[in-house]
């Protein structure tokens, strides 16, 4: 199979070394199609994908529900300014708002947008001499200046100072840490409850139940980066409902549209006027296909009892996994939460991810060495056990 163009692997990486700007460290891979989990290459390979659109693939590839709503909307109405009422927009926003805390959206396209409307809101919420924000060491909230400062990694900072003003770094669920750093010019404390980027590092119920004390004693808001493990991916509709704390603002994108590119902010009614006409905007935020794609994920989720299926696939991979743990010397410790699956081995995970490639498994390595998977919410049992009896091949060549 090739594509519209014709071109093949080889052909198409040539093309992309005379035209694209190399910032990306790709594989020689052409991708032409996908359905569900699986995707084939311009050659007819097919792969089993278990890092499936880097995390913003939940309901797998194309899946038929979602394809078909923004079919149809894209004959209906593209774009329109956010000068103008849309209804699907107003829905949209209605469907989270009840199955969170509540309160309102800010519809943007990407998780380095949310985090920079959160790092805006957090700001002018409080009081002018407020603005210091606190983060967490392998922490990662995305690429534009603000949001890369906020992510406490040095490796992603370098050539790019002076960095943006007030961040303050502390080490991830250390809550005195917190405690030393907070002052009188502290706004907000912005969290993952779930490190994805960081190694998928889940963080202790009892220091975001502290995080909460501490924000709501010191007039601070609690800002949960949900970019990565919101939106169903956890088993829960957001990752704070495993925790029992609930955030004054959360940041959603990835799998938040099944593929199409979209993102939000959620606040709650109380702060959500702080971000006032003039303050923030984004062109194409909450635009009818968004939108559309955004309805129809919820409707998915919950008409094929995703959740559910969440949890189960999630136990699956901790048994296989752990499985695996007993008998592979590499690993030194599993990681599950939902569909957040993360292996830490002993040596780096590279050597790992291309093994898997070669046995046309599509995986991810964070952190040097810890094997991330994020797969899709509909993936059945028996791909599980294919994919874990892959990783171990590759995880035994490595040894």
């Amino acid at each position: 199979m090739t594509t519209a163009s014709g071109l093949s692997s080889a052909e198409t990486v040539d093309l992309f070394k005379r035209y694209v700007i190399p910032n990306y460290n790709r594989y020689p891979v052409n991708l032409v199609r996908g359905e569900g989990s699986h995707v084939w290459d311009s050659e007819g390979n097919r792969y089993l994908d278990l890092f499936p659109g880097w995390g913003c693939n939940l309901l797998g590839h194309c899946p038929q529900p979602l394809v078909e709503a923004v079919q149809e909307q894209v004959a209906t109405l593209i774009h329109a300014p956010n000068t103008w009422h849309m209804d699907l927009q107003g829905r949209w926003a209605q469907m989270l708002s009840e199955r969170s805390f509540d309160g309102q959206a800010f519809f943007c396209n990407s998780g380095a947008e949310a985090n920079e409307a959160a790092i805006k809101l957090a700001r002018l919420h409080t009081p002018k001499e407020k603005y210091k924000i606190i983060t967490f060491e392998g922490g990662f909230h995305g690429r534009t200046l603000a949001a890369v400062t906020a992510t406490a990694q040095p490796k992603y900072h370098e050539g790019l100072g002076p960095l943006v003003a007030g961040f303050q770094y502390a080490p991830f669920a250390d809550l005195e840490a917190v405690k030393g750093l907070a002052d009188d010019e502290t706004c907000a404390v912005l969290v993952e409850p779930v490190q994805g980027e960081g190694g998928i590092r889940v963080a202790p119920a009892a220091f975001l139940q502290g995080l909460r004390e501490l924000c709501d004693e010191r007039g601070m808001l609690l800002m949960f980066d949900e970019v990565q493990a919101g939106f169903g991916r956890t088993g829960e509709w957001f990752a704070y409902q495993n925790f029992g704390v609930t955030p004054d603002v959360m940041t959603l994108a990835k799998a938040l549209c099944g593929g199409i590119a979209g993102a939000a902010m959620l606040t709650t009614r109380e702060i959500a006027p702080s971000l006032r006409p003039g303050m923030h905007a984004a062109t194409f935020g909450g635009n009818p296909i968004a939108a559309r794609a955004g309805i129809a994920a919820i409707e998915m989720i919950e008409s094929e009892g995703l959740l559910e299926n969440a949890r189960r696939i999630g136990d699956l991979f901790r048994e296989r996994l752990s499985s695996l743990e007993e008998r592979i010397s590499l690993i030194r410790e599993v990681r599950v939460l939902g569909l957040m699956v993360g292996v830490e081995l002993t040596v780096p995970g590279a050597p790992v991810v291309e093994g898997c490639l070669k046995r046309k498994l599509l995986i991810n390595c964070t952190q040097g060495n810890v094997i991330r998977l994020l797969p899709a919410m509909n993936l059945a049992p028996e791909q599980v056990d294919e994919g874990c009896e892959i990783l171990a091949q590759a995880l035994e060549e490595a040894t």
